[in-house]
C-alpha cells in the first residue's frame, strides 16, 4: 500500500511540473506575437520588433542577476555591436518583476529590453516556460519565422552561437 501511495504522489508530482507548459518551438515555426512589460514598465509587443529589424534575437533566462543568467547576458551584451551591425534586435526575457529586470539591466549596463514575463506569455507562447521560471532558451526571428532555435541556451556562447549561424 505505501509503495502504491509512493508511486501516486510521484505521479501527481510529475503532473504538476509539466503542467501548463508548452513544446518548444522548432525551426519553421512562426514567430509568437506576444506582448509583455519591459524593464522600463512600457508595454512592448514582439511583433513590431519583428517587423522592424531583421532579425529578433529572443532569449529567456530562469532569473536575473544570478550567475548563468548574468553570463548569458553579458555574452550578448559583449557582442551587442556586432549582432546589431548584422540586423540583430535582442530581447531578454524572464519571469522577473519590472523592478527586477531594471535593477538587473542597470547593474550589467545591458543595451538591449528585457520583459518582465510575470504573466508567463511569452515563456508559454515559445514553449520555454516552466512553472517556476523560464526555460533558458534562444530563439532567432526573421520574416516572421523562427530561423534559429536553441532549446537549452547557452551561459558564456550566447552571442557567438548566435554570430556563428548568421556567418552561414
Amino acid at each position: 500500500m505505501k509503495r502504491r501511495a509512493s508511486l501516486l504522489t510521484t505521479v501527481l508530482f510529475l503532473t504538476m511540473l509539466s503542467f501548463g507548459t508548452a513544446a518548444p518551438l522548432d525551426v519553421g515555426a512562426p514567430a509568437p506575437a506576444v506582448s509583455a512589460l519591459t524593464d522600463e514598465g512600457s508595454e512592448l509587443n514582439l511583433a513590431d520588433v519583428y517587423s522592424s529589424h531583421d532579425y529578433t534575437l529572443v532569449y529567456f533566462y530562469p532569473k536575473a542577476d544570478t550567475p548563468g543568467c548574468t553570463k548569458q547576458g553579458c555574452s550578448l551584451r559583449d557582442a551587442y555591436e556586432e549582432l546589431t551591425d548584422q540586423g540583430v534586435a535582442v530581447i531578454g526575457v524572464s519571469y522577473d518583476t519590472v523592478e527586477k529586470q531594471a535593477a538587473f539591466k542597470e547593474k550589467y549596463h545591458f543595451p538591449f529590453t528585457l520583459l518582465a514575463d510575470t504573466e508567463k506569455a511569452v515563456a508559454k507562447a515559445f514553449g520555454a516556460n516552466g512553472m517556476i521560471m523560464a526555460s533558458r532558451s534562444a530563439y532567432l526571428v526573421h520574416d516572421g519565422k523562427i530561423v534559429y532555435a536553441d532549446h537549452k541556451g547557452s551561459t558564456t556562447e550566447q552571442a557567438n552561437d548566435i554570430i556563428q549561424f548568421l556567418a552561414k
